[in-house]
């Protein structure tokens, strides 16, 4: 069945979604978007995805035509129509119709763009084996150069250090920033684990204040469990008990080979199946 896509004012037929290729989002990325889960017909965290693309946009001085209650109702109104009951919803944010020039002041009609479809996770063994993966040799877009903390639809860095990951035969690459800190992964945020406690670089290394990643720290410290946020280096990845990611898309998932060298005792690690199952229940209304 083909799905209902909202643009801008409702929901049109899949065949009839279509955007003008003036559009500068399609021109220059120039536009934002966040990624969304549902469990068992909820959005989850609606309000934190809504907040940050609202972050976003203003950062890039892009005005919205729809309010966040207006925007948080069309999301819910998209799911609806399409029965998702476990999906994922993709939410985005064009400049709108201009010319082929960069001036982004000329832009009319942006575009708010609503998509509810299922999603492809990784395997279920991977989970429960755990994923290998690389160090990407593409850095992390400096600081000054642009914000990690805006996600917008301009996605060439982690594309370049995806291929890299895939040309290796894994899933993921590790990107560092221009200091040689780890930044995050190219569409999830990294943490490891070392003598009991959990450390995961601050946003400013150059990683997306990621959902997920917010959650996870939540619940690891309400079980007692001592979260630090620091730098941190590829030896501190090598030498680490556990490595986990965690994202919209990936949610909670161990690592257990970078670069060749195994992690751990080559398993997802006691405190990233923890987090995993935490997380897990959290999402889907389970309690704590």
């Amino acid at each position: 069945m083909a799905l209902k896509i909202w643009m801008n004012a409702g929901l049109v037929d899949e065949a009839d979604a279509k955007v003008s290729v003036f559009d500068h989002g399609l021109l220059y990325g120039d536009g934002v978007f966040e990624g969304i889960r549902v469990y068992d017909g909820r959005v989850f965290e609606l309000a934190a995805h809504i907040k940050r693309l609202f972050d976003s946009a203003h950062v890039i001085r892009l005005p919205l035509a729809m309010n966040r209650q207006e925007l948080g109702e069309a999301v819910e109104t998209t799911v609806k129509a399409n029965g998702i009951r476990d999906g994922y919803v993709r939410l985005i944010v064009t400049r709108g119709t201009g010319t082929l020039g960069l001036n982004p002041l000329i832009c009319k009609n942006g575009n708010v763009i609503i998509i509810a479809d299922t999603i492809q996770l990784y395997p279920e063994e991977l989970y429960e084996k755990g994923m290998r993966i690389v160090s990407a040799t593409t850095r992390r877009t400096h600081p000054l150069a642009f914000p990690s903390q805006v996600k917008s639809l301009n996605y060439l860095n982690n594309i370049m250090a995806k291929i890299e990951a895939l040309d290796s035969g894994v899933p993921e690459a590790i990107m560092y920033n221009h200091e040689g800190f780890v930044a995050e992964a190219t569409g999830d945020n990294v943490f490891i684990v070392r003598d009991g406690v959990v450390l995961t670089p601050p946003v400013e290394a150059g990683g997306l204040a990621g959902i997920t990643r917010g959650i996870v720290i939540r619940l690891a410290r309400e079980r007692g469990i001592q979260v630090v946020e620091k730098n941190l280096t590829r030896y501190d990845l090598y030498v680490c008990d556990e490595l986990f990611l965690t994202g919209t898309a990936a949610e909670v998932i161990g690592i257990v080979e970078i670069d060749g060298r195994h992690i751990g005792e080559g398993r997802p690690g006691p405190i990233t199946r923890l987090l995993r199952e935490a997380f897990d229940n959290y999402a889907r209304g389970r309690g704590q």
